[in-house]
């Protein structure tokens, strides 16, 4: 859901914001229950998009189950807001997005989809394959595609393995990576260091990727509001983080810890 007078794509990249946080959640890993209770925590410590999806076993009940619980969730609190004239309904305008394990795991409820090239994957599947199975589906559904060009860096984790990537480690392969995205018409370009990685991806990649001044989506390792930071300063336009929201329990301490890493950005 999208503050008013918007489209998606444009509200996605444009820099009037800064650099935003993104909060993913994998059905996987959570209920559509928990991820609905957990949104509304996350919106309320500062993040403005709600990813769903990552684990490329996932079947599509699950993540449109997600979908619609979260939706909900973010409605219900959107009409509370008309009923406060201290509260601002944009706060609770924020769209949830598919995060695309493959096209068996989509929903039409979503707000729209990163849908992505994985582009240094050796698997035909993954830069286009899974693609063209969802494309004609998204495009009957009217779910907006978003085009983005999507790269997984080193440590690169579960998603590197499952990805059949070819891990990059330098500045050259990814600024090669970011200008053949933005050749391609990709308006956005998603440095990935793997889900949980143990460090997040250095700064002077980042800049490699950001380059070519597309918006930059920065994810894997994030942990704290310094980590945070450098991300922001070597150009990302948003920052995704996903294991930390799935390791808290406790909805105070998730919105604790969320706020902190978030203050990072302002």
């Amino acid at each position: 859901m999208l503050p008013e007078h918007h489209d998606l794509l444009s509200w996605v990249c444009t820099d009037d914001f800064g650099t935003r946080h993104a909060t993913l959640f994998d059905p996987a890993d959570q209920s559509p229950e928990e991820a609905a209770l957990k949104a509304q925590v996350v919106i309320e410590a500062g993040s403005r998009m709600i990813l769903i999806g990552g684990s490329t076993n996932t079947p599509e009940e699950k993540v449109h189950s997600m979908v619609e619980a979260v939706q909900e969730a973010i409605e219900l609190r959107l009409w509370a807001t008309t009923q406060d004239t201290v509260e601002d309904e944009d706060y609770w305008r924020v769209p949830v997005i598919l995060f695309p394990g493959g096209a068996h795991a989509l929903s039409a409820s979503a707000d729209g989809i990163l849908f992505m090239m994985l582009m240094n994957s050796r698997n035909p599947k993954f830069i286009v394959g899974e693609q063209i199975r969802g494309a004609t589906w998204l495009h009957e559904s009217e779910v907006e595609m978003l085009p983005t060009g999507y790269i997984i860096c080193e440590p690169g984790g579960k998603v590197g393995e499952i990805g059949e990537a070819s891990l990059l480690s330098t500045e050259e392969e990814i600024r090669s990576h970011a200008i053949c995205a933005k050749g391609f018409g990709m308006n956005i370009f998603y440095l990935e260091a793997g889900s949980g990685a143990s460090s997040p991806a250095p700064p002077e990649l980042i800049r490699a990727a950001n380059s070519t001044e597309n918006c930059l989506f920065v994810g894997g390792g994030i942990r704290s509001a310094e980590q945070a930071k450098a991300a922001k300063d070597a150009g990302a336009s948003w920052i995704v983080t996903g294991t930390i929201v799935e390791e808290q329990e406790d909805m105070n301490e998730l919105r604790q810890t969320l706020s902190e890493l978030i203050s990072g950005l302002n």
